[in-house]
């Protein structure tokens, strides 16, 4: 039986109840986010509340919860869930009101929900071993605050289905000038010549808390120049590799996009020393 946290309580995920007249639910009115867990061990708590608060903000819910608070939530969590690996979801919404009006309503308290759910534990660093992916791309039609983490997803639903119906994994987004932005569920890393690059961050992209730890980890190991930089879907095409990046993907390897193959369709090996990279020190934050 799972267990979740509702506004201070711990309950059955499956008795939780949350009001339909919850903003949440009529506007998809809050931020959440994701934090990944392996063998009870959080993986960039810090990065991912210092996001949500963030998040919170520039939407105006007031929830001024610090960074203590939020772990005791999740370190309670996961002792009612079991210390194996697990993914903590937290939504905020800016709580129930008691019409439905599109104006920020005055005097009502966030809802405040989090529940976990298992998730794989990393893939073996070994390229003939790794699950590459294949994807699919289209044009970015989601909305313009896409660095905000709102629960409206359901452009990113879209879009991710798209890719699932073409029998694909994913599905890698460009915009109106032929730019990458991201993908559904994970920002994007493009490899050509021994260079990686990934689209700079604005409102089109997730500052994704893997995408920053991985940069981080490339820059500071030198042995891989990284740079942050318009990336141009004529390149995506041309990559010798193409990695994706997310909370509980980690760092993945596209071997094909729209049916063609990159560069000779076997997992590269740039991904093979990144990942190694990500998987020794993705505690450190």
């Amino acid at each position: 039986m799972s267990i979740a946290f509702l506004n201070g309580d711990y309950l059955a995920l499956e008795t939780v109840r949350i009001s339909p007249m919850d903003r949440g639910f009529l506007f998809g009115d809050g931020i959440y986010e994701l934090i990944p867990v392996h063998n009870g061990n959080p993986i960039g708590f810090n990065l991912h509340i210092d996001r949500m608060k963030d998040n919170l903000s520039a939407v105006e819910i007031n929830l001024d919860w610090t960074h203590d608070q939020w772990r005791k939530i999740c370190n309670k969590l996961v002792d009612k869930n079991g210390a194996g690996n697990l993914a903590i979801y937290l939504q905020v919404s800016r709580g129930v009101d008691t019409k439905r009006h599109h104006a920020y309503p005055e005097g009502i308290t966030p809802t405040v929900f989090g529940f976990t759910s298992g998730i794989t534990a990393s893939q073996e660093n070994d390229r003939t071993m790794v699950v590459p992916m294949k994807i699919s791309s289209a044009k970015d039609r989601r909305w313009h605050h896409c660095n905000i983490k709102s629960t409206a997803l359901l452009g990113n639903v879209i879009h991710f289905q798209q890719g699932q119906s073409e029998g694909n994994d994913e599905t890698l987004l460009f915009n109106v000038a032929d730019e990458v932005t991201e993908a559904s569920t994970s920002n994007v890393f493009v490899i050509k010549d021994g260079v990686v690059m990934t689209p700079l961050l604005n409102n089109q992209v997730l500052p994704g808390i893997t995408r920053l730890m991985l940069i981080d980890m490339l820059r500071k190991d030198g042995s891989i120049p990284i740079k942050e930089c318009v990336v141009t879907m004529s390149q995506v095409r041309d990559a010798d590799e193409i990695w994706l990046s997310s909370s509980t993907k980690e760092v993945v390897p596209v071997i094909a996009l729209d049916g063609d193959i990159i560069g000779n369709g076997e997992v590269g090996p740039l991904w093979e020393i990144a990942h190694r990279l990500f998987i020794e020190r993705k505690f450190d934050y």
